[in-house]
């Protein structure tokens, strides 16, 4: 029997807390037999949901706490209000205690981050966090960081992503070189900005275990055509929310046409089946969850409107992070990635001194 691993949730974040919460977490239990849960919250909201749930309520301990951070709340107040006494933050500390193999929360983004940064610290050498996004492909899925944690970012910290990515997605896909692209406004050398132009130069000498394509552009994510495609956090967060969008908009039309003419009510029906495989292929349930990647511990932030069945596939990726060894992976490969540096600096170094 595979290792317990129990998890610490935030259950009063989100738009309706412990009534989506729970159920998820009671969905995760049915699919994810070996956990156990640490549900962090008002006690009273959340046995009067667990009653309903034997099998989670056993293999549940509820920490109570009265203070929960507010969707609007500024991360600092968030910070000064909730540090060490609001779900959040116990939640996050269970993890930072080992008590917990992740955390998850589906409240405010921002605090969630900063007080993640405050509670776990950042890994060695690892001087800005990124949220990394599970993204719907055309053969699968890709993974796409960053999408909203740092905006603006040096080529260093683009190379810091391009190997926590690759880390994340040999965890999760069990790609042993995972293909790895730089977002850009062209596939050309001389295009994008600077920094992102210096780290494909570092990339494209990096004996990091990935397969570094160089430039991709925008269509390429929905393509599928890299298993990672990595950007800073104003960029990935636009292009993250223009899909969502997009998926809203050419469901709505595709609603529209379906209704507007006998026919065509008539061919939906015939094609139902067809449909069907593609609302669940674009279900945005089936990959909520972005995990927070460059902290001393795993963290998966929850769509705060999503269900119970979104939040269960949050729960699941945290699962599966902590079960293939993602901190032990990024580590390894950051580790190695620095060691190619140094050793690139000495040898510039030799030949300066044989110059003169």
């Amino acid at each position: 029997m595979s290792e317990i691993i129990s998890i610490s949730v935030d259950v009063m974040g989100g738009d309706t807390g412990p009534a989506v919460t729970v159920p998820g977490c009671a969905l995760a239990l049915e699919r994810l037999p070996n956990t156990r849960f640490i549900l962090v919250g008002d006690e009273t909201q959340i046995k009067a949901v667990l009653e309903n749930y034997p099998e989670l309520e056993e293999k549940s301990e509820v920490i109570h706490t009265d203070v929960a951070v507010g969707m609007d709340d500024k991360p600092s107040q968030a910070l000064r209000r909730g540090r060490r006494v609001s779900s959040m933050w116990v939640a996050l500390a269970a993890v930072a205690d080992k008590r917990a193999g992740f955390a998850v929360s589906a409240g405010n983004t921002g605090a969630l981050m900063a007080m993640a940064r405050f509670a776990l610290k950042m890994m060695p050498n690892v001087s800005r966090p990124a949220i990394a996004a599970i993204w719907p492909t055309i053969p699968g899925e890709s993974i796409v960081l960053d999408v909203g944690a740092t905006i603006g970012v040096d080529s260093e910290r683009l190379v810091d992503f391009a190997v926590m990515g690759e880390a994340m997605a040999r965890a999760l896909f069990g790609i042993e070189r995972p293909s790895v692209g730089l977002l850009n406004i062209g596939v050309e050398e001389v295009k994008g900005l600077e920094e992102v132009r210096i780290a494909h130069r570092m990339l494209r000498s990096s004996n990091i275990p990935m397969q570094y394509k160089g430039f991709v552009e925008g269509d390429d994510i929905g393509k599928g055509s890299v298993d990672v495609v990595v950007t800073e956090g104003f960029s990935g967060n636009i292009a993250l929310k223009t899909a969502e969008g997009t998926a809203k908009q050419f469901a709505a039309y595709l609603r529209s046409a379906m209704s507007q003419t006998f026919l065509s009510r008539i061919g939906f029906l015939l094609a139902r089946s067809a449909f069907a495989r593609l609302r669940e292929k674009m279900d945005p349930r089936k990959s909520n969850g972005g995990v927070f990647l460059g902290l001393n511990g795993i963290v998966i932030k929850s769509h705060g409107g999503t269900d119970a069945e979104g939040f269960a596939a949050a729960v699941a990726l945290g699962y599966e992070m902590t079960s293939n060894n993602l901190l032990d992976n990024i580590s390894a490969d950051l580790t190695l990635h620095r060691a190619s540096v140094d050793a690139e600096a000495e040898t510039g170094q030799e030949g300066e001194k044989q110059d003169k």
